[in-house]
């Protein structure tokens, strides 16, 4: 198929959906058109397969934002696609594959650029200028104490990336020398690689992507432009973060090329855990013990904050063991200035130890409640099905 057969198409038309189609509308009209016509459900059917072709083909463009968009742009040119006196286009195909175009579409777009998008060749490519290019994201790790966690800290992270190389200026040629343009590539940094109507770029591969040759490389780069280089930054850490938790340094990873904008940074916290202090969400967490009198009479007993005064916690009358008890804004800093709560948990101890007169009390206390039995529910359960 010529690129003209291939620019006539319409592909909402192929897939029986409006301009205006959501991209969920596209793939249920695909999806359906896909079942009827696909070759396993027609078995030798020429015209099945050949409609299958086009429907995938229409798919594949219509389903992608950004090809869709470019292809919608060409369709809004004054003539469409379908062109003007004859059926033909009002411009010369030729100009447009061959070289730079200048025309421009009903949306301001280039028509070279439109094209070249959409096919992965074409007038925007040969501009024989290196794109800028971000630098990569760079990841590390901070390991803190529970407690520089929970006040925030700024901590310096020595990080190595690569650089502009300072001896050349990020040419990678030596002093007194300049690269030339890529004979390949023509300086954009990537070949194209057509399949029929399609094409993908990759890396060129005499250029390694830079669109640069150098003949007479910098010694202390080797002809690379870029070189290692150790840096420290001070990354501040907000108060109250969590174990786990990733912080991210917008502008701080490596930096770009050809004045493309820095990588980010981003940092995983890893928190040393307290002797005594948990965490759960922006709550504090701790275990207490309590005597067994305390828990079955009620008491008052002072439990510990962190880095705080110690707040009073009141028992009621028969507390169970593992019940937890909730000390507001007590817990961990949030984004918002507020702080989480305390979450205490009581543990009754039972003495390792009588002397006679607990041991005493205790055979009384057993006594006076002889006739409960406590587990006679359990055994009754334990019978049914």
């Amino acid at each position: 198929m010529s690129t003209k057969d291939y620019l006539e198409k319409d592909y909402y038309k192929v897939l029986g959906v409006a301009k205006t189609s959501s991209q969920e509308e596209i793939k249920k009209a695909y999806r359906k058109l896909a079942r009827k016509y696909h070759p396993d459900a027609n078995k030798g059917d020429t015209d099945a397969e050949e409609r299958f072709k086009e429907i995938s083909e229409a798919y594949d463009v219509l389903s992608d934002e950004k090809r869709r968009k470019e292809y919608d742009g060409v369709r809004s040119m004054p003539g469409g696609f379908r062109g003007q006196q004859g059926g033909g286009f009002p411009f010369d195909l030729g100009d447009i594959f061959g070289q730079q175009g200048t025309q421009t579409s009903g949306t301001g777009e280039r028509i070279g650029d439109l094209f070249g998008g959409l096919f992965n060749r074409g007038a925007g490519t040969r501009t024989g200028t290196r794109r800028p290019r971000r630098g990569a994201d760079v990841e590390t790790d901070v390991t803190l104490s529970f407690g520089r966690a929970m006040e925030g800290v700024t901590v310096p992270i020595k990080l190595s990336s690569e650089a502009g190389c300072p001896s050349c200026r990020g040419t990678g040629a030596k002093a007194g020398t300049v690269p030339r343009v890529c004979p390949s590539c023509e300086g954009t940094g990537h070949e194209t690689r057509n399949l029929g109507n399609f094409g993908f770029q990759e890396p060129c591969r005499e250029c390694r992507g830079r669109g640069l040759v150098v003949d007479d490389p910098c010694p202390v780069c080797h002809g690379s432009g870029r070189k290692q280089s150790d840096r420290t930054i001070q990354a501040r850490v907000p108060a109250g973060v969590a174990d786990g938790q990733k912080i991210r340094l917008k502008g701080r990873g490596a930096p770009g090329e050809n004045g493309g904008a820095a990588g980010d940074l981003y940092v995983n916290i890893k928190v040393r855990p307290h002797r005594l202090f948990g965490r759960s969400g922006d709550n504090l967490t701790m275990t207490v013990p309590v005597t067994f009198p305390e828990a079955a009479l009620g008491a008052e007993i002072r439990v510990p904050t962190f880095r705080g005064q110690p707040v009073t916690l009141r028992l009621p009358e028969g507390t169970p063991n593992g019940r937890t008890f909730r000390v507001k804004g007590r817990g961990a800093p949030r984004r918002d200035g507020t702080k989480g709560d305390l979450l205490v948990t009581v543990e009754v101890q039972v003495p390792q130890k009588l002397d006679d007169q607990t041991r005493e009390a205790l055979l009384k206390l057993r006594a006076a409640g002889a006739g409960d039995d406590l587990r006679a529910d359990l055994l009754q359960q334990a019978r049914q099905e």
